[in-house]
């Protein structure tokens, strides 16, 4: 996911370390539920929190998670409520009820299996880029809030284009020919078209060559993608979104060779440098494509800031 950094931030490397070290990731405690906190990019114990590659800080949050069945607290809450009711004849309000159930949850909580989510960030503060590797929007905007409670002063929005990217796929998927496909993008054999009725009809196509009839008389017919999968420049695949999501991103044969760095070195740096160096003119000519970026003040509301540094 792909957000815009707002005006006024511009803090220093040594800055967002001291940020970040207080918010430094811990496992959850026997009977917590939940811990979020910021890891070393590079995998090294004790080591920085942020990595600086050629100007682009890269960061890495762990969000942790346990949870006891819903099934298995509703029935031990039965069980205890039982009890009581054979102890004293009487049967627990709704409020005790949910106070059980609380109980009971907290008292199994240790027992769980604890599930770590691992969601990478990349901060381009001379473009003034923020991308995030979050699967979905709601883990995207733990990272957004994580990121915000750190550093003072931040303030991002999703970015917004000119053109809808479900407009410009709609567009691409009935050119005629790959002629009028944006300059440097094909597009390649997976989509998904959705209908906006009621029936929300939809269609998903899997190794399946698009640019054919079939193909547009589907999006004549009112069914818009939702998902295209693309290349650039012939170096990388990923599935563009209606969101304006990259997903399933992923480079392509001989790409990352380009790093130069022997296989018993320490890749980080330069793999880090290569990617950034793909993703960013990625970035800028699909934003290029959808009709630019569009005017701050035309744009989504940004997230609000917190006090700086």
């Amino acid at each position: 996911m792909v957000y815009r950094i707002g005006e006024g931030f511009s803090p220093s490397l040594a800055d967002v370390q001291a940020a970040l070290e207080p918010m430094a990731f811990v496992e959850c405690g026997a009977s917590q539920d939940k811990s979020i906190g910021w890891v070393p990019p590079r995998g090294q114990a004790h080591g920085p929190l942020v990595e600086s590659v050629a100007r682009q800080w890269l960061m890495q949050l762990v969000i942790e998670s346990k949870a006891v069945p819903a099934n298995v607290v509703r029935r031990k809450a039965d069980e205890r409520i039982a009890e009581i009711e054979a102890a004293t004849g009487r049967k627990p309000g709704k409020k005790e009820k949910r106070e059980l159930m609380d109980d009971v949850r907290l008292a199994l909580l240790p027992q769980a299996f604890a599930r770590q989510a691992t969601v990478r960030v990349w901060m381009d503060l001379d473009k003034r880029r923020l991308v995030l590797n979050a699967g979905s929007q709601g883990k995207a905007d733990e990272v957004v809030s994580a990121l915000m409670k750190a550093m003072g002063g931040l303030s991002v929005s999703l970015i917004q284009t000119v053109t809808s990217p479900q407009t410009a796929m709609a567009q691409w998927l009935l050119a005629p020919t790959p002629d009028e496909w944006p300059a440097d993008f094909s597009i390649e054999r997976e989509t998904v078209l959705k209908s906006s009725g009621e029936d929300a009809a939809s269609v998903r196509f899997t190794r399946h060559h698009l640019a054919n009839d079939d193909v547009r008389k589907h999006v004549q017919e009112g069914k818009l993608p939702n998902q295209l999968a693309l290349s650039w420049d012939g170096r990388v695949a990923f599935v563009l979104t209606e969101a304006l999501q990259l997903k399933k991103v992923q480079f392509l044969d001989g790409v990352m060779d380009e790093s130069g760095t022997d296989q018993n070195e320490d890749r980080f740096d330069a793999d880090v440098a290569l990617s950034t160096g793909l993703l960013g003119p990625l970035i800028d000519s699909l934003i290029e494509a959808l009709g630019g970026d569009m005017a701050l003040g035309a744009a989504g509301p940004a997230l609000d800031a917190v006090p700086p540094f």
